[in-house]
C-alpha cells in the first residue's frame, strides 16, 4: 500500500516537474526579464542607506540634507493633508554617483499613434518596458526599430515599485527644484496608492494630476503664495502645460495624417509626408508664448521627434481636462476628498 502510495506520489511530482518546465520554456522571456528586473530593484534597495545616516555624516554637504529634510516634509504632507497611503518608501538613500539606473523603452507603430504593449502578471499590459540595464534597453530599442517601430528611451527620475519593495530617494532627485522635487514624490506616492491593472494611462495621467496638483498646494503650505519656491514652480508649470497643449495637439494633426494614409501608398512617400508634418509641429514650437525658454524647437534641431515621443505625451497628459473638471466641480477643489473617492472606486490593483 505504502509502496502504490509512494507511486503515486512521484507520478504527481514528476507531473508538476513537467508543467514547470515548460512553462519556464513557453514564458521564459518573462521569467528571465522578471528576474533582472527583481535583482536590479533588490540590488538598488539592498544598497540605499537609512536618511538618518547621511544627515549624520558631518561631510554630506548641508545643501542636500535640507533637500532631505524637504521629502520628508513633502511625505508627511502627502499622507497628513492629501491622504495619500503611508509606507516606508523615501525613507533610505541610493546614491547613483552621478549615473543613471533605469531606462525605460516606450515604442508606438510608424504610422498610427497606437504603442507597443508588454503583458506581465498583477499589472496587466503596459506601454513601456524598462531596465536596470543600459546595454539590455538599447538592444531592445534597436530590436523594435528593426521591426519598424518608433522607439525612444528615457530615463525616469523615479519609479514606483507598487509597495513590492521599499523605494529609495534616487540622489539624483536632490538636485530638483523644491516644487519639481515635491511634484515627483507626490506622483509616485500616488501610484502606491491608486494603481488599476490593465490603465496605464489613467494610472499616469492620474498620478501627474495629484503631483501637479498636490506640489503646488504642498508650497502654498510651506513658502506660501508669495514666494519664490511657489512662483518659480508656476512659471515652470504654466511653461511646461503650454508645451504639453502643443504636443497634444500635434499628436491629435498627426491622428488625421495616418487616418488618410493607406496600405498601399508608397512607404517611402508616408515617411516624406510624416517627417514634414512632425517638422511643421516642431517649428511651431517657437509660436509659443513661454516664459522661461526661448527658441523651444532648438531641442530637435539634430533630430526630430517620433510617435513613441508624442504617445508618451498621452500617456500623463491627455487626460489632465478630466481630473481637474471633476476635482474642481464635484470636489470643489478638495484634493483629499477627491483622492479618498478615487481610491475607494478603484481599489489597488
Amino acid at each position: 500500500m505504502k509502496s502504490r502510495f509512494g507511486k503515486i506520489i512521484k507520478r504527481v511530482l514528476l507531473a508538476l516537474l513537467l508543467v514547470v518546465a515548460i512553462l519556464l520554456v513557453v514564458f521564459w522571456d518573462l521569467v528571465s526579464y522578471g528576474v533582472r528586473q527583481g535583482y536590479g530593484q533588490l540590488n538598488i534597495v539592498w544598497n540605499a542607506r537609512p536618511v538618518e545616516e547621511f544627515m549624520a555624516d558631518p561631510s554630506f554637504p548641508d545643501s542636500l540634507k535640507a533637500r532631505l529634510r524637504l521629502i520628508d516634509e513633502v511625505r508627511k504632507y502627502a499622507i497628513d493633508s492629501l491622504g495619500l497611503k503611508d509606507t516606508e518608501n523615501y525613507k533610505t538613500l541610493y546614491d547613483q554617483k552621478g549615473k543613471e539606473v533605469m531606462w525605460v523603452v516606450l515604442a508606438a507603430e510608424p504610422f498610427k499613434l497606437k504603442p507597443k504593449e508588454w503583458k506581465f502578471p498583477v499589472i496587466g499590459s503596459v506601454p513601456y518596458k524598462g531596465f536596470f540595464n543600459q546595454k539590455l534597453a538599447f538592444n531592445l530599442k534597436k530590436e523594435l526599430e528593426g521591426e519598424g517601430y518608433d522607439v525612444i528611451v528615457r530615463n525616469p527620475g523615479g519609479w514606483s515599485t507598487l509597495g513590492w519593495f521599499t523605494d529609495p530617494i534616487l540622489s539624483k532627485m536632490l538636485s530638483r527644484s523644491e516644487g519639481d522635487l515635491a511634484n515627483l514624490i507626490i506622483h509616485e506616492m500616488s501610484h502606491a496608492t491608486i494603481f488599476v491593472k490593465d490603465s496605464v494611462d489613467f494610472n499616469e495621467n492620474l498620478a501627474t494630476f495629484i503631483g501637479d496638483r498636490g506640489a503646488e498646494k504642498f508650497l502654498i503650505y510651506k513658502y506660501g503664495r508669495d514666494s519664490k519656491e511657489y512662483t518659480t514652480y508656476i512659471d515652470e508649470d504654466k511653461d511646461y502645460l503650454k508645451y504639453v497643449d502643443h504636443m497634444l495637439r500635434g499628436a491629435h494633426l498627426l491622428d488625421s495624417l495616418y487616418s488618410g494614409m493607406h496600405e498601399s501608398d508608397p512607404l517611402e512617400k508616408k515617411k516624406e509626408i510624416k517627417q514634414a508634418a512632425i517638422q511643421k509641429i516642431i517649428d511651431n514650437l517657437d509660436t509659443l508664448s513661454l516664459a522661461l525658454t526661448k527658441n523651444p524647437s532648438q531641442r530637435f534641431k539634430d533630430k526630430l521627434p517620433n510617435n513613441a515621443y508624442f504617445m508618451n505625451f498621452r500617456q500623463y497628459q491627455s487626460k489632465q481636462n478630466i481630473f481637474g473638471e471633476e476635482w474642481s466641480t464635484v470636489f470643489h477643489g478638495d484634493l483629499r476628498a477627491y483622492i479618498l473617492h478615487l481610491s475607494e472606486k478603484y481599489p489597488f490593483l
